[in-house]
């Protein structure tokens, strides 16, 4: 089939590449001219295991192409995703301008019956608003006695959201657990069973067709969900550490119950990247916006902030105060496997560290360059235990391999004053304390330095 993806983020790109690699011809479009610039160079813009070896296959047997011209995309494009940002607005809810302005020139460009479905992340109704911009939009083409005629033009909107996760983002794309799209007319539906149908056939994943509101419907409620068992232990932690329990076998015993299963039960500093925190938010604020109370959300989120004061009060209680101490923050991306610091607790810290007279220095094996954008007062090594090396104390902020693999012995070599916060209980605790480490877990309060 031919396929359109507007916008060549994070998900976009992904898309493309993997609708490209199931046989479909892709047109990427993004507006971004720099960011185009370096995917015709053969670069990804970000980081994401398996992506550049993908995009290079695709893009070398013409599956896949970029560019910036709209028209060209839609006039491409059978089917047309839209895959742009959609940043939260200060109240909480998410920013549907670019969506919006997507639909507005879809109609205005379209030259036959097209689908244009919903992939980035939005919230329940979005697609019956998308509908009546399309409508006008296309009304006034008709009453344009120049138009090339549109009286054959039916532009479809569907609702077909992502659930890929940053650094596995390929495998999740290419091999989903389940695949979900909302339709409102049986051409769309025939459509997307047409895009997905090599997808199906070789991953043999279930498919959820229903109503477009109930689809969109279903992401939000699945990152928010997913965002309050993260929440949810980490409050069982926080009990943990007062009455000397462990919150890892507390996790594990409640995981064996087939109920309740052992994902997203890993206590630590708490949630990032671009999607649990937005998307908590924007469902709380659709439910206020339709008369709902959704306060769990409101707490989930809570929580979440609240983790990262935990990690800091563990560090004064340690270092009296943090004024002239140097604190070493191992990990800078919001999780392994991405550079992606978007809301990521690393970043907090050490905002407040900074805040408080502390120096930083911190260590990622991929994200030091975002590091330098954001916050340049920052200093930033290319290696944990130099990172650590005369520091007051260290925080572990990211599970990479390189930061859990470090050896207890070393870190204590390294440090100052032996003290390790580990906020993602990466570390071999009491591999840890038995080196000498004054060692400080996220929910095990039942260790303690011998």
């Amino acid at each position: 089939m031919d396929l359109s993806i507007v916008g060549v983020g994070h998900v976009g790109l992904v898309t493309a590449a993997v609708f490209a690699d199931l046989g479909h011809r892709v047109v990427g479009l993004d507006d971004d001219r720099d960011k185009l610039d370096t995917l015709l160079a053969g670069d990804v813009p970000f980081h994401e295991p398996g992506l550049p070896e993908l995009l290079e296959r695709v893009v070398a047997d013409g599956s896949l192409t970029f560019t910036d011209d709209l028209s060209v995309a839609v006039d491409h494009g059978e089917v047309i995703f839209v895959c742009v940002g959609t940043p939260p607005l200060p109240g909480g809810g998410p920013d549907l301008r670019f969506v919006e302005r997507v639909g507005r020139e879809v109609a205005r460009h379209a030259t036959r019956e097209t689908v244009l479905v919903e992939k980035s992340t939005v919230p329940a109704n979005t697609g019956v608003r998308l509908t009546q911009v399309i409508a006008h939009e296309l009304e006034v083409r008709r009453a344009d006695a120049t138009a090339a005629d549109p009286d054959d033009v039916h532009v479809h909107v569907a609702s077909n959201p992502e659930f890929l996760r940053e650094g596995v983002a390929v495998k999740d794309t290419a091999e989903p657990d389940r695949i979900v799209y909302g339709t409102a007319s049986d051409y769309a539906r025939d459509k997307l069973r047409e895009v997905y149908a090599p997808m199906v056939e070789r991953v043999g994943c279930p498919v959820v067709e229903t109503d477009v509101p109930t689809a969109e419907l279903i992401k939000h409620a699945s990152n928010a969900f997913l965002a309050t068992r993260l929440s949810f232990i980490n409050a069982v932690a926080n009990v943990c550490d007062r009455v000397g329990a462990d919150v890892e076998l507390v996790a594990k015993g409640m995981g064996h119950d087939a109920r309740i299963g052992h994902a997203f039960l890993n206590a630590g500093l708490g949630y990032g990247g671009s999607c649990f925190p937005k998307d908590v938010d924007a469902f709380a604020h659709l439910a206020r916006q339709v008369g709902y109370d959704f306060g769990l959300l409101e707490e989930v989120r809570d929580i979440n902030v609240g983790q990262r004061q935990v990690v800091l009060d563990r560090l004064r209680d340690e270092l009296w105060h943090l004024q002239g101490k140097t604190i070493a923050i191992l990990g800078a991306a919001f999780k392994p496997g991405t550079d992606d610091l978007r809301e990521a607790p690393a970043l907090y810290l050490a905002e407040s560290l900074l805040a408080e007279g502390a120096t930083v220095r911190m260590y990622d094996p991929v994200a030091l360059d975002g590091v330098a954008e954001v916050l340049p007062e920052v200093e930033r090594i290319d290696d944990p235990l130099e990172a650590a090396r005369g520091a007051h104390a260290a925080v572990i902020a990211t599970e990479w391999p390189q930061i859990a693999g470090l050896d207890p012995s070393d870190l204590k070599a390294a440090l100052d004053y032996p003290i390790v916060v580990d906020g993602r209980n990466c570390l071999d605790a009491r591999a840890a304390i038995d080196a000498g480490l004054h060692y400080h877990g996220i929910g095990r309060g039942h260790l303690r330095v011998r």
